[in-house]
């Protein structure tokens, strides 16, 4: 984008030559010619300019010094738009130790606050994208780890029968048996842009989880190219057993940004940068 050339001025932006009368003096008494120079039409002498600009910065260097809070040594100051249930809060560092341990390679110990849900929810999020609901065992201990008892039984037949569907996984470009073709590189991750709470209560919580998708295989003559993808997730946690669980989600696509200008990846340059970088876990 660029700025107005004509910058808010009109024209070329010239002033001609001014004009008027010729005013004609007459000498005064010492001698001067032109005489003493106009007062101002003011009224206001020198020393009073000086004064009154002097007040006028020491009024501005109070309020600077009232706006940061008091302190001189306070590296954040309060915000009042935290105190609007409906206000967004950014991710922000709080010095408390999101969770405590994990549970089949997934975090686990989550906090029993807000904060927690939310930490709990975009882990969850990481850990049903992965590449490993692809393989019954792993997939299987996913489950496990991230739903509640009850919830649990019945996804792992549901998905069953999606991840082992022959059909549904020549679509994404696997073999029938879940397995990844020679010479490719088969990716699924989840990345969480953020979080937000809907709705929190002591032993529940119900969390939406926006985040994009890198989906596809990477490698020579990938019929099924990686390519990226946007949702949000809206969880619906449950505190059971001293951590937070899924109960169940809703998830639909978007929203999307609109994509930039940058140029596809080769298929070796993918490959290498899915091989070289691990995936992450999120924790707010």
């Amino acid at each position: 984008m660029s700025l107005s050339d004509d910058g808010g001025y009109g024209g070329d932006g010239r002033r001609g030559p001014e004009t008027g009368q010729t005013r004609t003096r007459l000498p005064d008494n010492d001698g001067d010619i032109y005489g003493p120079g106009r007062r101002s039409r003011t009224g206001l002498s020198s020393r009073n300019l000086v004064t009154i600009v002097g007040v006028i910065v020491l009024l501005l260097a109070a309020i600077a010094f009232a706006n940061r809070g008091g302190s001189g040594n306070s590296e954040t100051t309060a915000d009042d738009s935290s105190k609007d249930p409906g206000h967004t809060q950014p991710t922000a560092p709080t010095g408390t130790k999101a969770v405590d341990g994990k549970t089949s390679g997934i975090a686990s110990g989550f906090a029993k606050t807000e904060q927690g849900a939310q930490s709990a929810a975009a882990n969850y999020v990481v850990a049903l994208s992965s590449s490993a609901m692809y393989k019954s065992g792993e997939r299987d201990a996913i489950v496990d780890a991230v739903y509640t008892s009850s919830a649990a039984a019945a996804r792992k037949e549901s998905l069953r029968k999606v991840y082992t569907d022959p059909k549904f996984l020549g679509r994404v470009g696997l073999k029938a048996d879940g397995s990844t073709p020679g010479g490719m590189t088969f990716v699924s991750r989840a990345n969480p842009v953020g979080t937000k709470t809907e709705k929190f209560e002591d032993t529940t919580a119900t969390v939406a989880v926006w985040y994009s998708t890198l989906f596809g295989l990477a490698g020579t003559g990938s019929q099924n190219p990686v390519a990226e993808s946007w949702y949000t997730s809206t969880m619906q946690l449950q505190w059971v057993n001293g951590d937070w669980k899924v109960a169940g989600f809703t998830q639909k696509a978007g929203p999307a940004p609109i994509g930039g200008d940058q140029a596809a990846a080769t298929a070796k340059d993918m490959s290498k940068a899915v091989q070289g970088f691990g995936g992450f876990t999120y924790a707010r």
